[in-house]
């Protein structure tokens, strides 16, 4: 695997995080859906594997390319929103 995870910018917009470990080796990514068949292919060549198992996804919903278009920067917003909130107790 490698150590700096670098993905097109399309797939870089559904990724919520890249977990590493101690080695710099990627051991969970994370998007807010599922994702494809075919974006699971292209991070796998990526990081140049075909055993990573590590995808995770917030949301269990698969949407389409268009629904995310429309959507993704209102779920961004709302989820980021929502995680500060978990942190103000005041």
């Amino acid at each position: 695997m490698v150590a700096k995870l670098s993905l097109p910018p399309q797939l870089e917009d559904k990724i919520f995080e890249i977990k590493f470990n101690p080695d710099d080796t990627v051991s969970e990514i994370t998007s807010y859906f599922p994702l494809t068949a075919l974006e699971i292919k292209e991070i796998l060549l990526i990081l140049q594997t075909e055993s990573f198992n590590g995808f995770r996804s917030i949301f269990t919903d698969n949407v389409t390319a268009e629904e995310w278009e429309n959507t993704k920067d209102q779920i961004k917003m709302k989820f980021k929103n929502e995680l500060f909130d978990i942190d103000d107790m005041s």
